[in-house]
């Protein structure tokens, strides 16, 4: 029990830190395209070789004060005393992220990670296959963008496209429809994190180096982490929707679809970012035929979500999907007839593959209670949404009692142990 609510309190202090961090780091990512974006030449500035000029300024007002910034091509003349490094929201991002995925989702892997029905997997095994698929995913990525054909962003896109597409099929293949979707953000989020930490800042410290040394700094440096900042740029909204997709089951009800909704909301994120890229350069050239696309692409996300679920189709007058049975957990033991009785009684109206509750067509962030393989599976969320919260039911809309909440309050304190192994 009391397992379980520090469980619950060191998730939430996480998504806090993250969300924090993410907020941060977003914003002035999103800041300094706009204005990378936005700059024009200045007047006094020096011109170079080609006769270019080496210095850009943008003109920005903001809480009654005005603030005129300039951007130097490669580097100014001399170093100023201090010097704002933009790194840290995007460690901590990656860090809290990180570790808020080993809580919730490799601590507690047979509850949001392994499906059976997918792929029987250990926790360890599970744990171990989400890291590895991380850092060997960056790995590829990086070395994309070194070959040769990184040197064309258009061909280097399409490739990055359909590399994010693939890996979201690799994880629907191997987790359950929630831990595939949040690898697959976790992949994205992961890349743009490390080109910062591996690109991006190096660069900028090998420019300030040289120009300690007293020599020019070399401009495919910038060149570079230019390229891998834009990236982040137009990622960005994918990995926040593929983020919070987690807590809705609409969008993993069904893991077969999980590419096509991944590629869909790419398309529409990636869409988005480019409207307002264009727009912060020259209003006059906004692209506005990018919300029609994007939204487009929107719209057969939420039509291929609903006839994939079980309730969308029957909605839609679609044939059923095939019935499945849960499959227990190596040592799960399923849930006491006495149990049993109380959750189908009481929660499984909205908690089945097929819900009776008027207005729900998919389980409450896709958790199943109608047999005894599915309710000892989430026996966790039980200790926490029934015991110790009382949060569940809604408003005690099926009226469980308190004896009833005794019953399942001394059924989740029996020790792990004597429940897998009895």
């Amino acid at each position: 029990m009391l397992d379980a609510y520090l469980v619950e309190w060191g998730s939430q202090l996480l998504r806090w830190l993250h969300v924090i961090a993410a907020i941060a780091w977003i914003g002035s990512s999103f800041f300094f395209i706009h204005l990378d974006a936005s700059l024009k030449a200045a007047p006094d500035a020096p011109l170079n070789e080609a006769g270019k000029p080496t210095q850009f300024i943008a003109w920005q007002v903001h809480g009654g004060g005005f603030y005129a910034m300039r951007k130097y091509l490669v580097a100014p003349e001399t170093l100023p005393a201090e010097l704002t490094w933009h790194k840290w929201q995007a460690y901590w991002t990656w860090i809290s992220g990180f570790f808020l995925l080993v809580w919730v989702y490799y601590a507690q892997s047979e509850l949001y990670l392994i499906d059976p029905a997918v792929m029987a997997l250990s926790p360890l095994a599970a744990g171990a296959i989400g890291i590895a698929a991380l850092a060997g995913g960056w790995l590829f990525y990086d070395l994309l963008c070194r070959s040769p054909l990184g040197r064309n962003d258009v061909v280097l896109g399409l490739l990055g496209f359909g590399y994010v597409v693939a890996a979201s099929y690799a994880f629907a293949s191997v987790f359950s429809g929630r831990g595939a979707l949040i690898h697959t953000g976790a992949l994205m989020a992961t890349i743009m994190s490390a080109n910062v930490f591996f690109v991006i800042m190096p660069n900028q410290r090998r420019t300030i180096a040289a120009m300690m040394a007293g020599e020019k700094p070399d401009p495919a440096l910038g060149k570079q982490a230019k390229q891998r900042s834009l990236h982040n740029n137009y990622i960005t909204l994918p990995v926040l929707f593929l983020m919070l997709a987690n807590h809705y089951p609409v969008t993993y009800a069904n893991s077969t679809v999980i590419p096509l909704l991944v590629a869909l909301i790419i398309v529409a994120g990636a869409l988005i970012r480019h409207f307002y890229n264009v727009r912060h350069a020259d209003h006059a050239r906004s692209p506005w035929w990018t919300w029609a696309v994007a939204a487009l692409a929107l719209w057969l996300a939420f039509w291929v979500a609903m006839a994939s679920s079980p309730g969308g189709r029957e909605r839609l007058g679609l044939a059923p999907l095939p019935e499945t049975k849960p499959i227990a957990l190596a040592g799960l033991v399923p849930a006491p007839p006495e149990v049993e009785t109380i959750v189908t009684g009481r929660c499984a109206m909205c908690h089945a593959p097929e819900p009776v509750w008027p207005g729900i067509q998919i389980a409450p962030k896709g958790v199943f209670l109608h047999d005894p393989v599915a309710i000892a599976r989430q026996r966790r969320a039980i200790a926490v949404q029934a015991v110790l919260t009382h949060a569940m039911p809604p408003a005690n809309l099926s009226g469980m009692t308190e004896a009833e909440r005794r019953v399942l309050a001394a059924w989740v304190a029996q020790p792990r142990e004597s429940i897998t192994k009895r």
